[in-house]
């Protein structure tokens, strides 16, 4: 098998695998997570002040004022992980023409010089995680294998997606 050919399977059937195992592992979890049912909520409702949803969701995303104190560099890795790879996901111009292809959506993106930075900040980002796991003993003695695999795993697609835009390592096509 050639790489195009390698590369138009995996841009036809195998994406089509790969998407309907993803829809059936999300509608499973879904009926999971509706079939656990709920408790009746007895507290009385609140006065619903107009954005009070939102506030709530962005308070209780910040970490708590002790976690700085204690430790301002674990939430800070934290963040520029999940934001760099939400940017490079999202915002990276060949991404977002894959979405426009397939799904038919189109937004604006970032120049590929910035994504190039955030990559290499997201990928220290992983780094920095797995250092803290590793020199942090609380952190290292409640860590299992899956902690590890998760990182490993989101750090994969950020590294193989560096390389492959540089065109090193492997062919192009074959790193796509």
């Amino acid at each position: 098998m050639s790489e195009t050919d390698l590369l138009l399977w995996a841009r036809g059937p195998g994406f089509q695998w790969a998407l309907g195992l993803f829809l059936c592992g999300m509608a499973l979890r879904g009926f999971e997570l509706f079939s656990l049912g709920r408790r009746r909520d007895l507290a009385a409702p609140r006065a619903h002040s107009p954005g009070s949803g939102w506030r709530t969701i962005f308070t209780r995303s910040l970490p708590k004022w002790s976690t700085w104190r204690r430790a301002p560099a674990t939430p800070l890795i934290a963040y520029s992980f999940h934001i760099g790879f939400f940017a490079i996901l999202f915002l990276f111009p060949p991404h977002i023409q894959f979405a426009r292809n397939t799904l038919g959506l189109n937004w604006p993106g970032l120049p590929s010089p910035l994504i190039d930075a955030l990559s290499l900040l997201t990928l220290l980002a992983v780094a920095g995680l797995v250092a803290g796991r590793v020199l942090d003993p609380v952190k290292r003695l409640i860590s299992g294998f899956d902690d590890y695999a998760v990182l490993v795993l989101s750090a994969l697609p950020l590294l193989t997606g560096y390389f492959a835009f540089h065109h090193q390592i492997l062919p192009y096509t074959l790193m796509l």
